[in-house]
């Protein structure tokens, strides 16, 4: 308790709390895009619920890794070494979060080209997603920008419990944002691709990472901001053009 008490008269505990708070928000719109095109492949009913499931469960996986945070700074020790670049278990997680969501986005990409060769259906053949395979690849995904975070956190503030205020703020944002989200990209097709480009470009910047090629997070969320900027100021035209057209008439 006098550890609590002593953080809440810190000024700099606050400012630590603050920051991380903004920088779990930011990562989470990864999550978000992933998890919004993810359940949008589920039946209308089961969407909400298995958005809720995920990011709840995410939440109780993310607290459980702060439990072992003295474990998860280890996995930044080298194992071997490859090009000159010394291999970490954080670099292989990384590397392979990179992969799936490459591989991810391609296929999906490849479906919204091509709709009618189902075969190509980005997660579930032609028999579409299921409701564990939703959260199974939600918390999979999570995994991945869970143990990025946290390294991150551990370089910001040594004390646990702004870490776990900071999750549990951003994991709220989450929960409130997720369906709004979900539904604004059903609603726009166009956006649909747009956010598979964000998830290629994602899944681009973690296999870089994991290589040693340290990509700035600025310039990736600058980029995507710029897009989707663009993309609104699009669908702003095909809105004035339409009422246009049904003016005529």
């Amino acid at each position: 308790m006098q550890d609590i008490m002593t953080l809440i008269q810190d000024p700099a505990a606050w400012v630590a709390l603050v920051t991380l708070v903004v920088m779990e928000v930011v990562l989470g719109i990864d999550n978000l895009i992933f998890i919004s095109i993810l359940t949008n492949k589920l039946p209308p009913e089961h969407r909400e619920r298995a958005r809720k499931t995920g990011i709840a469960l995410a939440l109780i996986m993310r607290l459980a890794l702060l439990g072992t945070i003295a474990w998860i700074v280890q996995l930044t020790e080298p194992l071997f070494e490859l090009f000159g670049h010394g291999f970490s278990w954080k670099d292989l997680i990384l590397i392979a979060g990179g992969l799936f969501l490459v591989w991810k986005a391609t296929k999906e990409i490849h479906h919204n080209v091509d709709p009618e060769d189902h075969q190509e259906n980005f997660i579930a053949g032609a028999t579409g997603t299921s409701f564990a395979s939703a959260i199974g690849q939600i918390l999979l995904l999570d995994l991945v920008f869970s143990v990025d975070s946290i390294i991150t956190a551990v370089g910001m503030t040594p004390h646990l419990p702004i870490m776990i205020i900071a999750v549990i703020a951003a994991v709220t944002v989450m929960l409130v944002a997720a369906t709004p989200l979900a539904n604004f990209i059903e609603r726009n097709p166009t956006i649909v691709m747009l956010a598979l480009a964000f998830l290629l470009m994602i899944g681009t910047t973690l296999i870089a990472d994991g290589m040693g090629f340290h990509v700035p997070k600025g310039y990736v969320y600058a980029a995507m901001a710029f897009s989707a900027l663009v993309e609104m100021l699009n669908m702003l035209a095909r809105n004035a053009r339409r009422r246009k057209r049904e003016g005529s008439h």
